[in-house]
């Protein structure tokens, strides 16, 4: 059944987006102004069963540096070039849209495309990831997928058919081409594709949790709960290192209030959490870390002693549990990040 999203509410969105980005992501924020005067309000969100299944279909996102993002901020139209390549690749116009990510700032950046499109509610990972060959369709191995990425100006690159791992590599040399990073859109499957090899309800999600976010008044273990988290703990980060081998990946101390020590474990989202040296949570988990003062979720860039934070854990989308070579593409140990992996 369809639903509408009204434009008062962006903020829970935003919130919901922010908080399933699990310290990565991109702040949605940066893509406000856009997204407000882009998008046809409300905008309607149709749930994959609703649709013909052979209906063809693209997803969208924003690829590379966040950073970059607040630096060179999207335009109206950061898809446009992308997804003309591919449809002329394919031979048809593609009237469906979806969300590659539904978390940090791609949680919204499909709206825009909902007035001439239909946006579908479901999206390719279920919370923030780095890597294009994670995305769900290239994860169950799809075959006839296409995928388009700005370069620059009015250049585009194109590839089909391609390996997961080529079409990260690929796909990653445009986004540095264009300046660190582009708009990404990957077609060649349909609506019905989308119901067993994507995470769909992703955005309805983020909108629960926005707006129960948008009710907390204190970060506390009540907080978690009214998200549907669990508590993992809080207290003042004592200590930060990064791994000798991989300076990408950052550690932190916690020293809890009873005493204990919390270390999670980050490279650009959180990847673990250990609790006096007992893993109990780890990616697809989707760890959480709030800024107890500022009451909002701290990214892993922004990790630094002296922070006081709180520690969730949201359940992970069911769709990355239901395989272990689903699991094996986004566990720790993907990264090269040993020892901190929860037993499934």
């Amino acid at each position: 059944m369809s639903w509408q999203l009204g434009i008062e509410e962006l903020p829970a969105l935003m919130a919901g987006s922010s908080l399933l980005g699990g310290g990565g992501g991109g702040d949605p924020a940066v893509l406000v102004p856009a997204v407000a005067r882009g998008a046809r309000w409300p905008v309607e969100v149709h749930d994959v069963t609703e649709l013909d299944p052979a209906t063809p279909c693209l997803s969208v996102g924003v690829g590379g540096s966040t950073v970059v993002t607040t630096e060179r901020l999207p335009g109206l139209d950061p898809f446009g070039p992308a997804i003309a390549a591919v449809e002329r690749w394919l031979g048809v116009p593609v009237r469906t849209v979806c969300s590659s990510e539904m978390a940090g700032l791609n949680g919204v950046t499909a709206l825009p495309l909902a007035g001439e499109r239909a946006l579908v509610d479901a999206d390719l990972l279920g919370r923030a990831l780095p890597y294009l060959d994670q995305f769900s369709l290239f994860a169950d191995g799809m075959a006839g997928l296409v995928a388009a990425a700005s370069t620059g100006g009015d250049g585009v690159a194109l590839v089909a058919n391609a390996r997961p791992e080529d079409v990260e590599r690929l796909m990653r040399a445009a986004m540095v081409a264009a300046g660190g990073w582009s708009g990404v859109v990957i077609g060649g499957f349909t609506v019905g594709d989308l119901a067993g090899h994507a995470i769909c309800g992703s955005m309805a999600r983020a909108l629960r949790l926005g707006r129960a976010w948008l009710q907390v008044d204190s970060v506390d273990p009540s907080a978690a709960e009214a998200l549907g988290a669990a508590w993992l703990g809080s207290g003042r980060i004592v200590e930060l290192w990064r791994d000798a081998g991989d300076l990408r990946t950052v550690s932190v101390d916690v020293r809890t209030e009873d005493g204990g020590v919390m270390r999670v474990v980050s490279r650009s989202e959180h990847l673990a959490c250990v609790v006096d040296g007992e893993p109990v949570a780890t990616a697809p988990d989707i760890i959480v870390v709030i800024d107890v003062v500022g009451r909002t979720p701290v990214a892993a860039d922004e990790l630094r002693p002296g922070l006081t934070v709180a520690v969730l854990r949201l359940p992970p989308p069911t769709w990355w549990g239901a395989r272990e070579d689903r699991l094996a593409r986004v566990r720790p140990s993907r990264y090269g990040v040993l020892g901190t992996e929860v037993g499934r």
